[in-house]
């Protein structure tokens, strides 16, 4: 599906999806990618119950064969000089989707879908936010409606304890991006979670 192609996953700050992150890569691979990983600078710094950044970073470089980039420095070239033929962003975290969502590129990973938008280039958003259906309702639907941006499907993943709460099927994601490669949506894009069914 994905043959020859040049994929950046821009990874945001939700630590508790960071287990989906190297079958993500995978099943990118497996469909034919180059995968080349872009962080924001939080999640090299952050330590959690889920690990700490440089045991991510070690474990994403092994799963990629790539060098993370994390400078926004680093990130700009994806517009004039390197170019992927689709930017993923998964998981996108709440306060990195305000950020897109009014044009703010004060971190490695906004900069690099900021240059793939440059390039006419699709920007596959994989949402992992408590607060997609609160005071981040709108900055989602000013995204839905942005050209040249998709999404991989999502759902209420809680919605009687965290009915604000918005995530993407992340194995979802070669058929997205081969959908966005293609300047479209794939459908369904509202989903309902196992747990919900």
């Amino acid at each position: 599906m994905l043959e020859n192609k040049r994929i950046g996953l821009g990874i945001t700050a939700s630590h508790c999806t960071y287990e989906e992150l190297l079958p993500m890569i995978t099943k990118l691979q497996d469909a034919g990618a180059t995968v080349v990983p872009v962080i924001t600078h939080s999640v090299l710094t952050a330590a959690t119950r889920f690990g700490t950044g440089e045991e991510w970073i070690e474990k994403i470089e092994r799963a990629t064969g790539e060098k993370v980039i994390s400078s926004i420095a680093g990130a700009e070239p994806f517009g004039p000089s390197t170019p992927v033929d689709c930017m993923i962003i998964a998981p996108l975290t709440g306060n990195s989707m305000s950020r897109f969502a009014n044009a703010a590129t004060d971190s490695p990973v906004l900069m690099a879908a900021k240059a793939t938008l440059r390039n006419y280039s699709p920007v596959l958003l994989g949402i992992s936010t408590n607060d997609a259906l609160g005071l981040n309702a709108a900055n989602l639907v000013k995204l839905l409606n942005m050209k040249n941006v998709f999404f991989i499907p999502f759902g209420q993943d809680d919605p009687y304890k965290k009915p604000n709460s918005l995530i993407s099927d992340f194995s979802l994601i070669v058929e997205a991006a081969a959908a966005a490669i293609e300047k479209e949506q794939l459908q369904p894009l509202l989903i309902l979670h196992s747990s919900e069914k």
